[in-house]
């Protein structure tokens, strides 16, 4: 098999872990959906229909908060021209937490815009801080145009840090495409875009907090 018949397998692995990965993610919601679906068709207490409706309202936006999030984390980001404006991810990283109370955001966003590849490696870095955080805590996430280069770093501190050294060694492109699974494969694809643009990433674990970075430079065309 040839180089470039090798590298089109591992892209496609790559995108297979990927389409796991968001579809694990959504079936929660989805499914909630179709069991609130079911549980209205039989209710007759009005107040009991209310709840559900309100159940039904909660899952739904859970849904397409996720499916916004994944369209620009892990898609071609369609719509957008290679800056974007930071609100968008922001807005994304917010609404992912909104439902977790013992989560709090806080932002220092020094440029108005960011090229797509760092606006997709913040997504991702901003995920893993959140997934992280099993016991509540604080993300603080940074991002500007320094120079030619976009510099992102996210920190996530808590009373406990739940991360898999192995998603560490993905993040930093030392884990085979063939070890991966739909749980790692996120921070592979950071890693892969990282390095088509001849930037890097990096993270620090600690007991009590996670620091994720990246140094993209901009000019060149990124996976």
């Amino acid at each position: 098999m040839t180089t470039d018949a090798i590298d089109r397998t591992h892209a496609l692995e790559l995108a297979s872990l990927l389409c796991s990965r968001l579809c694990h993610d959504l079936l929660s919601p989805v499914g909630a959906l179709s069991n609130g679906l079911e549980l209205l068709a039989e209710e007759k207490d009005p107040a009991m229909r209310e709840r559900c409706f309100e159940l039904l309202e909660q899952s739904a936006r859970t849904s397409a908060d996720k499916l916004k999030y994944y369209r620009l984390a892990f898609g071609a980001a369609g719509g957008f021209g290679e800056m974007i404006p930071v609100a968008e991810p922001q807005a994304l990283i917010e609404a992912l937490v909104a439902g977790k109370d013992r989560v709090t955001l806080t932002w220092s966003l020094a440029s108005d815009t960011l090229p797509k590849i760092a606006v997709k490696t913040l997504l991702n870095l901003a995920l893993i801080a959140i997934e992280a955080l099993v016991r509540g805590g604080t993300i603080a996430i940074a991002a500007e145009m320094r120079g030619t280069s976009a510099e992102i770093v996210v920190r996530a501190a808590g009373p406990r840090i739940a991360f898999d050294p192995v998603i560490g060694q993905a993040l930093e492109g030392r884990q085979a495409v063939g070890d991966l699974s739909s749980r790692t494969a996120p921070a592979a694809m950071l890693a892969v875009m990282a390095a088509s643009v001849g930037g890097a990433l990096q993270y620090a674990l600690s007991e009590d907090a996670l620091v994720m970075g990246a140094v993209l430079p901009q000019g060149k065309t990124a996976a």
